[in-house]
């Protein structure tokens, strides 16, 4: 395994299996710069969202670097105004646009139940997936999946949905393992990708993967993510120094043991948890 081999999506399609997190990323030179250092590093697969504020910036690096098209696997999200046909439409577009792309890899509903359309968030989230749904039959974006979704907002969805999503990108790390939502995900062909795989930093002064990373002869970030990738997750780290940017990558030449798995495994809450996607208050 390395950062270019991929996990089959149910849709056939191929998706590297680590990412590159582009959230709290601020737009300009910091995004570019961070993005171009990332892709220089051999990182294939890009995630960014449009309330990210930095898709143009990413767009350039994707420009910049050289790297053909075809090779990069590029990620954007659905913001929570936008959950009306018509709204979903011009978003996939703005997008695009923003971005410089003709197509992107991969499109999400960034949350289930926003707070415009709490009243109605079935029918919303419906209306907005059939917008995506006609974007990739136009060409436009190869594959669909959701960000923070619970098996319910899920099983409401299937009810209208014609193409399945095939990513459940949420909040999973030690701290959180979000067990319930990892095998709904697993019992429906989809792929859990994890956001804030590090715990946003919060992982990294904890005792038990300090001296993990010491007996591995590696940094804390590099076994909390080779755990994820051992757990069969697809982790996004985040970084804007490219230092760091380099190490993230760098996990391919070790293993856990089953024994330090469950160690890990053990570190449920350590480090905070995941927010209530239906009490959010945006």
């Amino acid at each position: 395994m390395s950062l270019t081999s991929t996990y089959k999506l149910a849709n056939g399609e191929k998706i590297p299996v680590v990412g590159f997190g582009t959230w709290q990323t601020p737009d300009g030179q910091v995004a570019e710069d961070s993005v171009l250092a990332a892709l220089k590093a051999g990182y294939r697969h890009i995630d960014t969202a449009m309330i990210y504020g930095n898709e143009a910036s990413v767009g350039r690096a994707i420009h910049k670097s050289g790297v053909r098209r075809d090779e990069l696997f590029v990620t954007t999200k659905l913001w929570n105004t936008d959950h009306t046909y018509e709204r979903a439409v011009k978003a996939i577009d703005t997008s695009l646009q923003t971005l410089g792309l003709d197509y992107l890899d991969l499109y999400l509903i960034h949350w289930p139940n926003p707070v415009a359309f709490r009243e109605n968030w079935q029918d919303a989230n419906s209306e907005a997936w059939r917008a995506m749904e006609e974007a990739v039959k136009a060409g436009k974006i190869k594959s669909i999946g959701v960000s923070n979704f619970m098996p319910r907002h899920l099983d409401a969805l299937y009810k209208t949905a014609k193409i399945k999503p095939v990513v459940n990108q949420i909040y999973l790390n030690p701290s959180d393992q979000q067990k319930e939502v990892v095998a709904y995900n697993q019992a429906h062909d989809m792929i859990s990708e994890a956001y804030s795989p590090l715990g946003t930093g919060n992982l990294l002064a904890v005792p038990e993967l300090v001296a993990l990373a010491e007996k591995y002869e590696k940094s804390v970030a590099q076994v909390t993510l080779r755990w994820s990738l051992q757990k069969g997750f697809l982790p996004l780290p985040k970084s804007v120094t490219p230092t760091r940017i380099v190490e993230n990558a760098q996990l391919f030449d070790f293993e856990l043991s089953a024994k330090d798995m469950q160690a890990i495994d053990a570190l449920q809450g350590v480090a905070g948890q995941a927010k209530n996607p239906d009490e959010t208050t945006f």
